[in-house]
């Protein structure tokens, strides 16, 4: 063979195998070949930023700030009377199928051409989550005609804290919270929590800060002294963010108790199937409140008062009792709750929820291409605000990334000094590049196992916010069994409408943590709620 042909085969030989080891590699960290977070990191390129303070202020903006207009929660039933009585209701009264009894009353009433001195009345319907309902009282962004929560926790709270409220009957239909386990396992609520407090149950509950079952759960523990709290939340997995999550947690093994109302648990055979209802606390008999009944005229109390008398007709009672409301009333309670316990409940969940342990949080922030303009400002603007949420025990830090991964802030306490140096790395945020979302959290395990070494009893947690879009570095196969052995749970805040929401979900479902899916009109509140109850 003459030279130069030897030379053009050991050439083309020598390609080949360039590209060969090009696909190789690349074929590693796209596939499930990065075991560890150490193996996986030498193969990132990460930088860490000069950290720079900036000023904070923590009271930018108010409760009416943060909430979204209230076109943000739909009306299910628009009445179209003269007198048009607004209710805001819990969704087990306002959804779908059994969970739609009020749309059912709203229907037939608003046919049935009531009036009051020659005034049309009709009846407006919109669902809003009991504590968020709360919140647009207490801040009076906007008032309904009737509140009616699930319970009275609520509307006590928003009462204490300004909201103009007035209790006009405490029951519209009846409804029980309660406890699912296993069949046969319990028989009485004492027996249940004695099992969570001695490690032999994990359970589940809803935030007490949102979810009005939540914050039953919360009091009637603390009603038995602090300690009683502490011990029952120290062998909690976790407080879930939403009802969803929490159910999602039960089906997939996950739990072997969780919250609900009988309305919710008579009405799924499944449920019924596999777990026993014990019930617990206060019972949950959807009071009715009025707002601003000082400003009403005599003509729209009278209208409140027809609206609230036809909720409670005979027929219309029968309907509720057909989708499960009305169908546990041999269960008593004497427990009752004033607004000024609530609040100190709530101040007292956040304080002690994580039982004197540390926390340690990295926040990972998408600033690629595709987060350019709106997105990128909503994320600055909420973390701003969010950060005000976030106890100063914690230990926090921040990471950015595109096609590269940048630390801009290392962990720290998060006392007045890191909270300069958070504003400063928000500040310094821009939009730009390819998305290397996993090769990101990657970092931020790195950074949480490290400081885990000074804390080893800590409670570690991700925050990733982004749009969702992965198109560079690791895929969630490679990293996912390095973040399943980490234990860190990786809460996911999508900030647009075109979010790859399905990859967020199940990158936070690898340990049991939330997707928040939000835009605009809401991502500040939803932010706030998020950090106030997890941080």
């Amino acid at each position: 063979m003459k030279k130069s042909n030897a030379a053009i085969v050991v050439g083309i030989i020598f390609a080949v195998i360039i590209v060969l080891m090009i696909g190789i590699f690349a074929i590693f960290k796209g596939s499930s070949g990065g075991k560890t977070t150490e193996s996986m990191l030498k193969h990132i390129k990460v930088t860490e930023a000069d950290p720079v303070k900036a000023p904070i202020s923590l009271d930018d903006n108010t409760l009416y700030d943060e909430l979204p207009e209230i076109a943000k929660y739909p009306v299910a039933v628009q009445g179209s009377g003269k007198l048009d009585v607004e209710i805001f209701t819990s969704g087990e009264k306002a959804g779908k199928d059994n969970d739609s009894w009020l749309i059912d009353v709203a229907e037939r009433f608003n046919r049935a051409g009531n009036e009051i001195n020659g005034q049309s009345v009709s009846m407006t319907v919109r669902s809003v989550p009991s504590g968020t309902a709360a919140d647009y009282i207490i801040s009076g962004k906007y008032l309904p005609d009737i509140y009616t929560p699930s319970n009275t926790l609520f509307g006590e709270y928003a009462i204490v804290n300004g909201g103009n409220l007035e209790l006009h009957t405490d029951r519209l239909v009846g409804n029980t919270a309660g406890i699912l386990v296993k069949k046969g396992a319990y028989s009485d609520f004492n027996s249940v929590i004695s099992a969570v407090q001695n490690g032999q149950l994990n359970m589940g509950y809803t935030n007490p800060q949102t979810s009005a079952t939540g914050l039953n759960l919360l009091l009637t523990l603390l009603k038995d002294g602090q300690d009683n709290f502490t011990k029952f939340n120290q062998n909690i997995p976790y407080v879930a963010y939403t009802t969803q999550q929490m159910r999602d947690s039960a089906s997939n093994g996950k739990l072997d108790a969780i919250l609900t109302e009988y309305q919710t648990y008579i009405n799924d055979e499944n449920l019924k199937s596999v777990y026993d209802f014990i019930p617990f606390g206060m019972r949950h008999d959807n009071p009715a409140y009025i707002c601003d009944k000082a400003g009403k005229t005599d003509d729209e109390l009278a209208a409140i008062d027809m609206v609230i008398d036809y909720c409670l007709s005979d027929e219309m009672q029968k309907i509720a009792t057909n989708k499960g409301f009305n169908a546990n009333d041999d269960y008593k309670s004497d427990l009752a709750f004033t607004g000024a316990e609530v609040s100190q409940g709530l101040d007292s969940y956040k304080v002690y929820k994580d039982n004197g342990k540390d926390i340690i949080a990295v926040f990972v922030a998408d600033c690629s291409g595709s987060m350019y303009g709106d997105p990128m400002n909503q994320l600055k603007e909420s973390l701003s605000n969010g950060m005000q949420y976030i106890n100063e025990n914690n230990y926090v830090g921040l990471v950015s990334y595109s096609d590269n991964v940048q630390i801009e802030v290392p962990i720290a306490k998060f006392d007045m000094n890191q909270k300069s140096y958070f504003q400063g790395g928000i500040n310094s945020l821009s939009a730009n590049g390819s998305t290397a979302s996993y090769d990101a959290v990657v970092v931020a395990m790195n950074m949480i196992e490290e400081a885990k070494k000074d804390h080893p009893d800590a409670k570690a947690m991700i925050f990733l916010l982004s749009d969702g879009y992965q198109n560079v570095g690791y895929s969630m196969n490679t990293i996912e069994p390095a973040l399943k052995d980490s234990q860190i749970p990786v809460y996911t805040i999508s900030y647009t409408s075109e979010a790859d929401t399905e990859a967020m979900r199940k990158l936070s479902e690898i340990n049991e943590a939330a997707t928040i899916n939000a835009d605009s009109e809401d991502i500040v509140y939803k932010i706030k709620s998020l950090f106030n109850s997890q941080m």
